[in-house]
């Protein structure tokens, strides 16, 4: 593939991506009408994954990890009903949406070494969804809602019963769809160790206009069905059983490090490690019951509670666990679990590397909710001036070159 021109094409239109994926999808449902009832009502999140997705794509198509990554996303991509005469649909589109907002770039040998680029991504994401089907692996998983506790006015936890094994390990997530929001699909945390009964817990946070997460906090109740998608995420533990390790969460974040905690009391009962556990005040401080529980079968885990104070900002709390951090020692020596909102993970991280933190050492998953575009600059002097950022499907998985950490 011609790489460069391939970026400097890319870069052109995503000037003007807002326009470019607007007219994407004009085009793919113009020409595809039957199309349009795969996706949301609401298609701003949409737009917005799909030229994440792109960005994430084209910034890497010389990674030796390009095709394992678009191997996951096509296996993903089933519970979307994606076929390859879809795949074909979406190609011409997409080009007919460059050529459109690219200008004098789109060149004959631009429209070639795109052609070419797509139809790589499209055989790799086809060959994932072959394989999964090949291996049994269903679109999706279809589960029974079984519990559903609420903890104050924003927060659940809904604990879902699988109707056929669904394997994951402690640490990852996966997409969350219900008939209450059609075609919408949400990534959440899944809040435990696998248990001997398959059940899984869901910790879901009400997000201010958040379809899906009204939905799953006010409305859907025991007895009801949910489906979840394929597991993914890397951030699982790799400690070797002593090792030291350190948990960092914030709000949900603790769902994913209570189900580390609960594998490393299985497995791993004597190791020695850390955990700081944030909230914006005490009483968005949940969990504690479980908490304590893990505390007492890992006697090695120092526990650290960290709030705002009554009546100060929520910003508070982080300022709070930063002091706690620079006051610990034996970074280097540390295994690190972070999770939490996008902003917090970003802040800690960087924190934790002036610490002495190995980053490779350092396992969080971003998944940044869906929002509008950030203005693009519109001349070439203001795009030199202040570029715009990039907006990543998952920014600490940016496809190394062998673990994916």
């Amino acid at each position: 593939m011609d790489l460069p021109l391939l970026r400097s094409t890319f870069a052109v239109v995503e000037r003007r991506a807002e326009h470019a994926v607007t007219y994407f999808y004009s085009h793919l449902f113009w020409r595809n009408p039957g199309v349009r009832e795969l996706f949301p009502e609401d298609m701003v999140p949409q737009r917005d994954r799909l030229f994440a997705a792109l960005t994430h794509v084209v910034t890497g198509l010389d990674d030796p990890g390009l095709p394992a990554y678009l191997g996951r996303l096509g296996r993903d991509h089933r519970k979307f009903l994606a076929t390859p005469a879809l795949y074909a649909a979406v190609g011409e589109s997409l080009l007919a949406a460059f050529a459109h907002t690219a200008g004098a770039m789109w060149t004959v040998e631009a429209e070639k070494a795109w052609s070419e680029a797509y139809g790589l991504v499209a055989e790799l994401m086809l060959r994932g969804a072959q394989e999964a089907v090949a291996a049994g692996e269903p679109a999706w998983w279809d589960t029974d809602v079984v519990g559903h506790r609420r903890h104050g006015d924003d927060l659940a936890v809904l604990t879902l019963r699988p109707r056929r094994p669904y394997p994951y390990l402690p640490g990852q997530y996966a997409g969350v769809s219900t008939l209450r929001v059609p075609r919408v699909w949400r990534t959440y945390s899944l809040g435990n160790a696998p248990r001997e009964d398959g059940t899984l817990d869901l910790h879901v946070s009400r997000i201010r206009g958040g379809a899906m997460s009204t939905a799953l906090v006010d409305g859907v109740r025991p007895g009801e069905t949910l489906r979840l998608s394929a597991a993914g995420g890397t951030a699982v533990s790799r400690t070797p059983p002593g090792a030291l390790r350190t948990y960092i969460c914030a709000g949900t974040g603790w769902a994913p490090v209570r189900a580390l905690l609960e594998e490393a009391a299985a497995h791993d009962p004597a190791a020695e490690g850390r955990i700081f556990v944030v909230a914006r005040s005490r009483e968005y401080l949940y969990g504690r019951e479980d908490l304590d529980q893990l505390a007492a079968r890992l006697p090695g885990l120092s526990v650290t509670l960290i709030t705002s104070a009554p009546r100060h900002p929520r910003r508070q709390a982080t300022e709070r666990l930063l002091t706690a951090l620079r006051a610990c020692g034996r970074w280097a020596d540390h295994d690190v679990h972070l999770a939490g909102p996008p902003g917090f993970l970003t802040e800690v991280s960087e924190v934790l590397a002036e610490l002495g933190a190995d980053p490779a050492r350092t396992h969080h998953d971003v998944l940044p909710p869906a929002g509008r575009f950030a203005t693009r600059p519109a001349t070439r002097a203001e795009w030199l001036l202040e570029p715009p950022a990039v907006h990543w499907h998952d920014p600490a998985a940016r496809i190394p070159h062998e673990d994916r950490s």
